[in-house]
C-alpha cells in the first residue's frame, strides 16, 4: 500500500472521529460553552464566512456566539445530516431560538424563529481549521418580523 493511501478502515475511524468533532461543537453552541470551543477549534481557525463586524479567527468566533446567544438565550442547533468527505465535516441543521436580545442593532422582539444552515468545516489533527457557513438569514428575519414576506397573488 502507497504511503499515502489509508485503508477503508482508516477512513471510517477518520470519519467516525470528525462525526464525534461535529457533535462536540454542536454541543458548545448549544451550550455557549467557550471553553469546549477552544478545545474543537485550532488556534489558527480561519472564518471564511464570519458575521458582520466579527474577526474571523477563533476569538472572533466566540464574541459572536456570545452576541448570538445573549440575543437568543433558548438558541438550539439541531443536527439534520452529517456527512464527512476527506478532510471536511459538513452539517445541514435546523437552528431555532427566540430573540430576546439586540440582534444585529435590532431589539428585541420576543418572536420565535427556525431556519436552516449548511456548515462545512475543515479538519486536521483532530480540530476544525477552516469554516464555511450558510444559513437562511431572509427566513429568519421574516419569522421575527424585520423584513416582510413577500404577498403571493391569489389565482384568477
Amino acid at each position: 500500500m502507497a504511503p499515502d493511501t489509508i485503508s477503508k478502515e482508516e477512513n471510517r475511524m477518520a470519519s467516525e472521529e470528525s462525526m464525534a468533532l461535529g457533535r462536540r461543537i454542536v454541543d458548545a453552541l448549544n451550550t455557549g460553552n467557550l471553553t469546549a470551543i477552544d478545545e474543537v477549534f485550532a488556534s489558527g481557525y480561519v472564518d471564511r464566512t464570519p458575521n458582520p463586524g466579527t474577526a474571523p479567527d477563533r476569538e472572533g468566533f466566540k464574541q459572536g456566539l456570545t452576541k448570538f446567544r445573549t440575543a437568543f438565550p433558548d438558541f438550539r442547533y439541531t443536527i439534520e445530516d452529517e456527512i464527512v468527505v476527506g478532510d471536511k465535516l459538513v452539517h445541514r441543521l435546523t437552528a431555532r431560538g427566540t430573540q430576546k436580545g439586540e440582534f444585529q442593532g435590532v431589539p428585541a422582539t420576543g418572536k420565535y424563529a427556525s431556519w436552516s444552515e449548511i456548515h462545512i468545516g475543515r479538519i486536521a489533527n483532530g480540530k476544525v481549521v477552516e469554516h464555511w457557513g450558510l444559513g437562511d438569514q431572509l427566513g429568519m428575519m421574516q419569522q421575527l418580523g424585520l423584513v416582510a414576506s413577500p404577498k403571493v397573488a391569489s389565482p384568477k
